[in-house]
C-alpha cells in the first residue's frame, strides 16, 4: 500500500518544489492538490464539512501549475489532483494541460475527478443542469480519453459534441493518466465502478472498510470489469495511525492520502512535522 500527501495548495503551504522533495525523500508515493478556480461570494450551497467555509478555500492555486513545479523538483513522486473539477474547464485546453504535465513529468500523473459540491461555482462556468452533473462528468471523462487516445478524436454525446480534431501532444502514459473518481454516495460509487480507473472515497464514509471494498469490487465485476484493475485510494480526513493503515492495507486499499487537519490548513508549521511522522510509519507498513 502507498501513502500519498494531500494539500490545499495555497501560498501558506510549503512551496510545491519544497514539499515534493520532502515527500520523495521520506518515502511518500505521491502528492495531491485539489481545485477550486473561484469561490462565489454569494454562496448558497452549504459547506459539506459543516459551519463556515474555511478561508484557505478562497486562496487555492492552480493544481496543474503547482504539480509541474513539483515534477521539476522530483524524479519518482507521482502527481495527482485530489480532486479536479474537470467540468469547470474547457475540455480541449484541459486535456492538453494534463497531457503536457504527463509528458514533462515522465508519465507520473494521476487525475482524481469529482462533480464538486458548490452548485453556484459550477453554474458560473457550465450551463448544464446541476442535476445532470454525474452524466456530464462521465461524458467529460470519455471525451478527454478520446482526445488522449485518438489521433483524430471526435465525441458525440448529450452535453459534449465535436467532430474530428487534432489535440496534441497526447500523454506519455498510453491512453492517458489514470482517472480516479472521488465519489461517496451510491450514485457516484456506481459511476466509479462502471467507468473509472479507480475509486477515491473519503475515510469517514467507510466505517467498515473491508465491507466497502468487497461491495465496490462486486459492483465493478457486475459491470464486466476486472476488480483488480480498479484501484482504491482513500482520502484520510482523520489522522490514521499505524493500526489504521494496516487495516486499510489488509482490506485491499491501494493508497491512503494523508494531510494536515482542517484546523491546520492555514498553519504551514504543521506540515513538515506531519510528514516526518508518517515517514516513520511508511517503513513499518
Amino acid at each position: 500500500m502507498h501513502i500519498g500527501f494531500s494539500s490545499m495548495n495555497t501560498l501558506l503551504d510549503p512551496s510545491p518544489a519544497l514539499l515534493a522533495r520532502a515527500l520523495e525523500d521520506r518515502g511518500f508515493e505521491s502528492l495531491w492538490y485539489g481545485e477550486h478556480s473561484h469561490i462565489p461570494c454569494a454562496m448558497k450551497t452549504p459547506y459539506p464539512g459543516g459551519g463556515t467555509l474555511p478561508e484557505p478555500y478562497k486562496f487555492m492555486m492552480d493544481p496543474y501549475v503547482s504539480l509541474m513545479a513539483a515534477a521539476a523538483a522530483t524524479t519518482r513522486l507521482r502527481l495527482g489532483t485530489g480532486i479536479a473539477l474537470v467540468m469547470e474547464r474547457d475540455v480541449f485546453s484541459q486535456a492538453k494541460t494534463i497531457a503536457t504535465l504527463d509528458q514533462l513529468s515522465g508519465g507520473r500523473v494521476e487525475i482524481g475527478v469529482g462533480v464538486g459540491w458548490n452548485e453556484e461555482e459550477f453554474a458560473n462556468v457550465n450551463r448544464a443542469p446541476w442535476a445532470k452533473r454525474y452524466a456530464l462528468l462521465r461524458e467529460t471523462v470519455a471525451a478527454t480519453r478520446a482526445l488522449w487516445r485518438d489521433e483524430r478524436a471526435e465525441f458525440h454525446g448529450d452535453y459534449l459534441n465535436f467532430d474530428p480534431v487534432w489535440c496534441q501532444p497526447q500523454p506519455l502514459q498510453a491512453g492517458g493518466p489514470p482517472i480516479i473518481f472521488g465519489a461517496m454516495g451510491p450514485m457516484g460509487t456506481r459511476h466509479a465502478a462502471q467507468w473509472a480507473d479507480g475509486w477515491f472515497p473519503v475515510d469517514f464514509v467507510l466505517p467498515d472498510v473491508a465491507a466497502a471494498v468487497t461491495a465496490f469490487r462486486q459492483q465493478v465485476a457486475d459491470f464486466g470489469r476486472d476488480p483488480d484493475a480498479v484501484k482504491i485510494t482513500i482520502q484520510a480526513m482523520a489522522h490514521p495511525g499505524l493500526d489504521d493503515l494496516k487495516r486499510y492495507r489488509d482490506a485491499g486499499i491501494h493508497r491512503v492520502n494523508v494531510g494536515v487537519s482542517v484546523d491546520l490548513w492555514d498553519k504551514p508549521e504543521a506540515v513538515m512535522p506531519m510528514i516526518d511522522e508518517y515517514a516513520e510509519l511508511i517503513v513499518r507498513l
